[in-house]
């Protein structure tokens, strides 16, 4: 596993971060083997927000960590004012407010780590938005605070406001990142900086020493080679057909066969490539996966392990013709 050290967070954060999509109220044995397993292989940053599972995945997280006595050895990230049916623009502070309590009563815990603004609201003034989130910081409920699937930039404009104000500014992000590009949002408000469209805002980041939380590292799965030219009919599955709809066009399948043959060269499984390539683009990039079984965690964790050099990066990104040496 690799860690990087984010100023306003006290501890280590592994770059490889674990979603919370998969804890169910019905299976908490399951969940806390699946908890168990992905610490024992060094998993110490747990993603999560408000609007999952209803706010199951904050209950089942938090009741792991307490009863496993490990809130000093993990790092949360939670996400709010995501919009819901019938409160379609809530990123406004009272909603921020209520959801940050909300989330820090359900992981049973007084702060967390990293706080992020689910979606953007463009037409919200930034100065609202920076005032509530650095008030939260200064009393000690969060460690640093940015938006998931914010343009970038929106959050120019917001740490703009924060130097002028004396205010902390956004820290980190989360956009999806990948070696697809994302052609169609998933979900509406998606924010992608894969690719040539994303390079711009990926140098700005990198330039402000903004860390990004990346999430769909594999494109939904279409990175682990299981989508193919000739299958896509095959599949029902509402995720899978998600993914099919954002990731499954001619210009990522080229992607995708570069991914295949990187693999089968370093003897490694389609999907330890894809996550090697967020985490050797930038030494500030965190993936934010998915590991729905235990015996996927090992495997996912030695993609952390994986060096890739920049002629492959390039290759990746069909910048090159041939194939590194």
């Amino acid at each position: 596993m690799r860690y990087s050290n984010i100023d306003g967070i006290n501890k280590p954060v592994a770059r490889l971060a674990q979603g919370t999509v998969m804890l169910t109220a019905e299976d908490r044995d399951g969940n806390f083997r699946l908890l168990d397993a992905l610490f024992e292989n060094g998993y110490t940053t747990f993603d999560t927000a408000h609007g999952y599972g209803a706010g199951v995945c904050e209950k089942e997280l938090g009741a792991w960590i307490s009863a496993r006595g490990l809130r000093d050895q993990v790092v949360i990230l939670t996400k709010g004012a995501h919009p819901y049916e019938g409160e379609p623009d809530r990123v406004a502070p009272e909603y921020i407010r209520r959801d940050l309590e909300e989330s820090l009563e359900r992981l049973g815990t007084d702060h967390v780590e990293i706080y992020m603004l689910h979606r953007d609201s463009p037409h919200r003034p930034v100065d609202e938005i920076v005032d509530v989130l650095d008030e939260f910081r200064s009393q000690g409920l969060i460690g640093v605070y940015g938006g998931s699937n914010w343009r970038a930039d929106r959050v120019k404009a917001a740490n703009y406001y924060a130097a002028a104000n004396g205010r902390a500014p956004f820290t980190v992000s989360s956009p999806q990142f990948s070696v697809a590009e994302m052609i169609k949002e998933p979900w509406p408000g998606c924010i992608s900086v894969s690719g040539d469209a994303g390079k711009a805002d990926r140098a700005w980041y990198d330039e402000n020493d903004i860390s990004l939380f990346t999430w769909s590292s594999l494109a939904g799965g279409f990175l682990t080679g299981a989508f193919r030219r000739d299958n896509l009919d095959n599949f029902t599955d509402y995720y899978a057909v998600n993914s099919i709809g954002a990731y499954a066009y001619e210009s990522n399948f080229r992607r995708l066969d570069r991914v295949l043959a990187l693999a089968e060269d370093r003897g490694v499984a389609p999907a330890q490539i894809a996550v090697a390539y967020v985490l050797n683009s930038n030494q500030r990039y965190h993936a934010i996966i998915a590991n729905w079984q235990v015996d996927e965690i090992a495997v996912n964790a030695a993609a952390a392990d994986i060096k890739l050099n920049n002629a492959e990066i390039a290759w990746l990104e069909m910048k090159l013709e041939e194939k590194p040496a």
